[in-house]
């Protein structure tokens, strides 16, 4: 059996790079990019920066006074997007199978290639073209499975490759941090170190069932990412260009309470989505039926986002200006295009810390215990949301937990 060969790329300090290719005054220089109020938050920072403790989610207040010469850039979204995009027709064009993850972010299945090219020789070429073309830096790990080369990525960084060759992924994860492994967060971290541990050796020695009673699922794992084992494949690269939902009732209705209630359930639903896939809108368009069948749509651009306490006002007041209480309503529809890939779950650009922390916790609740145990009170009334994505002919359904 022919051993599996997959890459992971990563654009070094993306928006910093490419704020850098706009200026180069700002090379070698520590750049924050973010909200600039004093709530606002660190989308990226520099390497420059990172030396006095700053990193992305940091109140912006605070990484200030670490940094007082830091130059502050709010970013543009439109700019990182253009610049990703071309990386992907890059990579695109060179490999046979890919999948974007994140806007800075890439896997490729080489597997095969190496009787025609040599893996690593193929994926250092496929750098330098990237390279070359865009002026960003971007750094590759390339292992037999996607966790083994995502970690590889980091430890190649910045701007370099390493190639962890089959059979050597034990002894390569073994010296790391546990925190190097991608599924451990913050708070499993604090537990881990409850249990004394610290790094990754020490994970590959514990009793699989151990983690699996402490951990549950995720248990077993972390203990086979511990131990370089990863089975999930790349996904091809498909361009979701948007997400909808509508409902047609049983009965014709004039209750604008229960429709704004479900106007606002199905808003909440959809930027869930948009977090989970890690995604923004920057179009939204609302949807009336009427009984005689005459059906209206209006839609606004807004800037790009995924937050629920942005969208909802937005969707509401196109609800309000569609809706004719004079007439029974048989369908009601809400949705999000012009998406586009964003490596973080909300707009860091413009909302506050304690924004974020709320919107992480509320997703993390709804990974765990299905994306409707976590409510606003005013959409509690909803059964079921289903999205639709014309593009691809898939649904899902979302029902209360």
């Amino acid at each position: 059996m022919e051993n599996s060969f997959i890459l992971h790329m990563d654009l070094d300090t993306f928006f910093v790079s490419v704020e850098r290719l706009r200026d180069s005054r700002l090379d070698k220089k520590p750049i924050l990019i973010g909200g600039s109020s004093d709530r606002g938050v660190v989308a990226a920072c520099s390497y420059e920066a990172r030396k006095f403790g700053i990193h992305s989610a940091m109140p912006m207040k605070l990484a200030t006074q670490l940094c007082p010469e830091a130059i502050v850039i709010k970013g543009s979204h439109a700019d990182y997007t253009k610049f990703s995009m071309d990386v992907c027709e890059i990579i695109q064009e060179e490999v046979p199978v890919f999948e974007k993850t994140s806007i800075d972010e890439f896997y490729a299945d080489l597997t095969g290639m190496d009787r025609f090219f040599g893996c690593f020789k193929l994926a250092s070429e496929l750098r330098e073209r990237v390279i070359k073309n865009t002026g960003l830096p971007i750094s590759f790990g390339l292992s037999i499975n996607k966790t083994v080369s995502k970690v590889a990525t980091g430890e190649a960084k910045p701007n370099n490759k390493i190639w962890i060759e089959s059979g050597k992924e034990k002894p390569f994860l073994a010296p790391l941090s546990v925190q190097k492994i991608p599924m451990i967060g913050e708070k499993t971290y604090q537990t881990l170190r409850g249990l004394g541990v610290r790094k990754v050796y020490t994970l590959q020695e514990m009793p699989k069932d151990m983690l699996v009673q402490i951990f549950g699922k995720n248990g077993a794992a972390m203990w086979e990412k511990a131990n370089g084992i990863d089975h999930s494949p790349v996904i091809p690269y498909s361009d979701r260009k948007s997400i909808s939902t509508e409902q047609t009732f049983d009965k014709d209705t004039t209750d604008v309470i229960r429709l704004k209630t479900i106007i606002l359930a199905m808003t909440e639903h959809l930027a869930y989505q948009l977090r989970d896939e890690s995604k923004l809108t920057a179009c939204i368009a609302v949807k009336i039926r009427y009984s005689d069948f005459n059906t209206y749509t209006q839609q606004i651009r807004i800037p790009y986002t995924s937050a629920d306490h942005i969208l909802i006002p937005r969707v509401l007041e196109l609800f309000e200006k569609l809706y004719d209480r004079r007439l029974l309503v048989r369908l009601v529809g809400v949705r999000f295009s012009s998406l586009v890939h964003g490596n973080y779950q909300i707009n860091l650009f413009e909302d506050t810390g304690e924004i974020i922390n709320l919107y992480q916790e509320m997703d993390w609740l709804r990974k765990k215990h299905g994306d409707r145990s976590v409510l606003r009170a005013k959409s509690l009334g909803v059964n079921a949301i289903r999205t639709f994505n014309p593009f691809k002919g898939d649904s899902r359904v979302s029902k209360v937990a």
